[in-house]
């Protein structure tokens, strides 16, 4: 495997697992520092949002493979894994039609204007600064611009926080996208 490909997924996994981690320190609450490390290790050890990931990279390094019929269940599982988050939302925001988020409104467009609009100038600015060519920084300033995946309102939902915020945010990005994207395409 290419040593830029497992230098970026590890980087990837490096920063999801701190964002986990960070989650889960947030939720410790009352006793000692030790008292709340020790609850947050524990709570880590468990969790399968980092066991998976951490298997993941422990056989891509060392070139280990699955046995066929367990790749072939995996995969299609992964295969799954999309389709079954955006019928979860789809779900959740059904049944929480009319609702609106206890945060108000101001944070829900904050965030949407941060994934939308911030987040691809940050990107197209870093492009810049890292010296990547034109077309380059467009590609990754393109890729910053796509909506909000399921990802963070799955997450929301595991640790029950925000889920409502989180789902509606997902779908307005991925409705404005199309706006946001286009015109980043007539820019390029």
């Amino acid at each position: 495997m290419a040593p830029t490909l497992v230098a970026t997924i590890l980087t990837v996994s490096v920063l999801f697992a701190v964002a986990i981690i960070l989650i889960e320190i947030a939720l410790q609450t009352g006793g000692s520092r030790r008292a709340i490390f020790a609850r947050t290790g524990l709570s880590l050890v468990k969790n399968p949002l980092l066991i998976a990931p951490v298997l993941g990279l422990v056989f891509m390094c060392a070139g280990w493979t699955l046995p066929q019929p367990a790749d072939a269940f995996l995969k299609l599982l992964g295969g799954a894994a999309s389709p079954c988050a955006l019928i979860a939302l789809g779900l959740f925001l059904a049944g929480s039609a009319g609702q609106k988020p206890p945060q108000g409104a101001g944070v829900e467009w904050g965030l949407i204007a941060a994934k939308l609009i911030g987040q691809p100038l940050v990107t197209w600015g870093a492009a810049m600064a890292l010296g990547l060519g034109a077309q380059e920084a467009f590609l990754v300033t393109l890729l910053s611009a796509l909506p909000t995946g399921t990802g963070p309102f799955m997450l929301a939902e595991f640790y029950g926080r925000n889920g409502l915020l989180t789902g509606r945010v997902v779908l307005k990005t991925t409705l404005l996208s199309i706006v946001t994207i286009a015109a980043l395409l007539a820019l390029g």
